[in-house]
């Protein structure tokens, strides 16, 4: 019941990150395909309403986040470390800037008309209508950039990635991958998929050539699973990650809650809050198909309120 589960799916930038990390970390996991865009009532029963992908499932235990899952892969598997010491906290401000403005400039660039067309090349044309509609929902009310605008930012982001490796550095940091390089690279994989509109990246060879030694961990030992026997799974197990309400935070040991994301997708989780520190909130909820779960979110980029 300890086994990583990756929820994900093979074109989500973000679980492509978490692929990457866990080839890098050389580890065993199984994978179960979650839909593109909703209804994803399987998800559902895990999570509560959590809608972003990926998400890790260890037994009862749902981890949402792309930066909460690198933590809990580091904890399972501490070498190579995603967070060496003498990178001393820079690799998770980097990463940090990379999920949140690299990535939308790079996925509104993508997805200009031309880019669009490489990515859906095959699907029918009622798919990327629903795909665009699911993703209007999942953005509505948040700031993003045009395409224009998106490939001004993108000019100079590159630049700047490029000067960083300037020096013959292998990483963004140093001698060893980051954090920092995993977030980084899920925006250069997602543009890479677009040919007519990854010519962006030609003027940087250096990047590209850094890019190919985080392409080259691969995903690790991947296996496959389904979403019925992921729910079957979190029913017989149980929780099992510790958890506590520490004091002093505002919250109490089984308040009735609610946690939705800060920026985009803030559809709600519902639950009774039974872990919460400054890096980490943890629900337990009861679904009849799965059982009881605790539903782990990172602290930072989400907000916590009473119901």
């Amino acid at each position: 019941m300890t086994e990583l589960i990756l929820h994900h799916y093979a074109g989500s930038p973000f679980s492509e990150k978490i692929r990457l990390i866990l080839g890098y970390k050389g580890l065993a996991w199984q994978g179960v395909t979650v839909p593109v865009i909703c209804p994803k009532p399987d998800v559902l029963a895990l999570t509560g309403g959590y809608r972003r992908t990926p998400f890790l499932q260890i037994g009862a235990d749902i981890f949402c986040d792309s930066a909460l899952i690198a933590e809990v892969v580091e904890a399972r598997q501490p070498t190579p470390s995603l967070f060496p010491p003498e990178t001393a906290g820079a690799e998770r401000i980097l990463a940090q800037w990379a999920d949140r403005q690299l990535f939308w400039a790079a996925a509104s660039y993508t997805l200009q008309p031309a880019g669009a067309a490489a990515i859906f090349a095959g699907a029918p044309p009622e798919f990327r209508a629903a795909f665009a509609a699911d993703r209007a929902l999942m953005t509505a009310g948040s700031e993003r950039p045009s395409s224009l605008d998106a490939a001004a930012e993108l000019h100079s982001y590159l630049s700047w990635l490029e000067h960083m490796l300037a020096d013959g550095r292998p990483f963004l940091l140093g001698a060893a991958a980051t954090l920092a390089d995993f977030s980084v690279a899920q925006s250069i994989w997602f543009i890479r998929l677009a040919p007519p509109v990854a010519s962006i990246l030609e003027p940087h060879q250096r990047l590209s050539a850094w890019f190919e030694r985080i392409a080259a961990f691969g995903h690790g030992q991947r296996g496959k699973s389904d979403s019925l026997a992921a729910i079957e799974i979190a029913r017989s197990a149980g929780p099992q990650e510790p958890v506590n309400v520490q004091a002093g935070l505002g919250f109490e040991q089984g308040d009735k809650v609610q946690v939705n994301a800060s920026d985009y997708a803030r559809d709600p989780v519902c639950g009774e809050l039974v872990g919460l520190n400054q890096s980490r909130i943890s629900l337990r909820r009861v679904d009849e198909r799965a059982g009881c779960v605790h539903v782990h979110f990172p602290r930072i980029g989400y907000a916590l309120r009473k119901t």
